[in-house]
């Protein structure tokens, strides 16, 4: 894992077979935002548009959201997810630190209604919920609350 006193940005990812939600953040400050979700339908993976994000933003390390049941046993997308995190080491040659993604997309759907609630936002688009579980992924990891599930 990335030092914590120093400054390294960070690319989180949420992997859904639709879309994969793209969040940015940094070591030094601990703090992440959303920012971006890559096409991933039945024609793969919008390799271009993620390259394009991590050229971009020269990340020191991924940050992959695994999917798990409550009880920490394997989801039936885990290993899908464990294949796209050796694809991804092996494409752009970063170190991928797979963390339990647990709630986070809900988590972030329930922030946007929040938001809506609050007249900050008329609606909730389902790009936004993917970008904000990757900033939920991120924003645990960064903050230690996380569970590497490797």
């Amino acid at each position: 894992m990335p030092e914590t006193n120093s400054c390294h940005t960070l690319l989180a990812l949420d992997y859904g077979q639709k879309r994969i939600g793209i969040a940015v953040g940094t070591t030094l400050t601990g703090t992440s935002h959303p920012l971006a979700t890559v096409s991933n339908r039945r024609e793969g993976t919008d390799w271009d548009h993620l390259g394009e994000l991590i050229r971009t933003w020269e990340p020191e390390a991924l940050v992959l959201g695994l999917p798990l049941h409550a009880d920490g046993s394997s989801h039936a997308l885990s290993e899908e997810v464990r294949r796209f995190a050796r694809q991804l080491e092996g494409r752009f040659r970063l170190a991928v630190y797979l963390v339990d993604e647990h709630l986070t997309s809900w988590d972030a759907e329930q922030a946007l209604k929040a938001q809506r609630q609050q007249g900050r936002r008329r609606r909730i688009r389902r790009e936004e919920i993917d970008a904000g579980a990757a900033q939920r992924i991120l924003q645990d990891f960064l903050e230690g609350r996380v569970h590497d599930p490797a």
